[in-house]
């Protein structure tokens, strides 16, 4: 291996770990205003504070439709798009706009899914540790993942005081990874 490629490496490391750790509090922040959860929260006050500065300024070009704050959208993609074109140049390769635009939905969407997975997972591990308990950080991750949870409660009711709804939730979060990302992975890749 040569020495520029230890180099891209590392320069692609920083790339996805700049723009994927600001990438994830815009999610957030877009998922949480979705679900209406307590913004008076010090995490949510948090994610407001790092996010708001990008959005202040979409907001006054770019109109909420609805309960979709768009702007936040907008900014996701950017974010996404401008990571994965740093990345593709990092690796020498000249970029097609259709493959970059289908490589960067297929990332959020990816992102998304793990985000929601990750929650369930910190959820569960909680309710072992401590069930019952308050937490702000609980609070706003039982927020997210309730619009999830509550249909899958639904098919799935606790059964002897075991909850194996986030079982199914996780199953069909990870179907959705290798039945829709990765084959709109697989046609970004063959688009560049």
């Amino acid at each position: 291996m040569s020495g520029g490629s230890y180099l891209a490496n590392a320069g692609i490391f920083l790339v996805d770990t700049v723009f994927g750790i600001y990438l994830i509090a815009v999610m957030l922040r877009f998922f949480l205003q979705w679900v209406r959860a307590d913004f008076y929260n010090p995490l949510c006050k948090a994610i407001v504070t790092v996010t708001n500065p990008p959005l202040r300024i979409l907001r006054r070009y770019v109109p909420p439709i609805r309960r979709i704050d768009t702007s936040s959208i907008l900014l996701m993609v950017i974010l996404q798009l401008t990571s994965s074109y740093l990345v593709i140049l990092l690796l020498g390769v000249a970029p097609s706009p259709s493959g970059l635009l289908v490589g960067t939905i297929a990332e959020l969407l990816s992102k998304s899914i793990y985000l929601f997975l990750f929650a369930i997972f910190i959820q569960i591990v909680a309710s072992w540790i401590a069930p019952g308990s308050y937490s702000p950080i609980l609070d706003v991750i039982d927020s997210l993942t309730a619009p999830l949870m509550r249909p899958a409660r639904n098919l799935l009711p606790p059964m002897g005081g075991i909850d194996l709804s986030p079982m199914l939730v996780i199953v069909g979060l990870t179907l959705a990874l290798m039945l829709i990302v990765a084959p709109l992975r697989d046609f970004g890749h063959a688009l560049l």
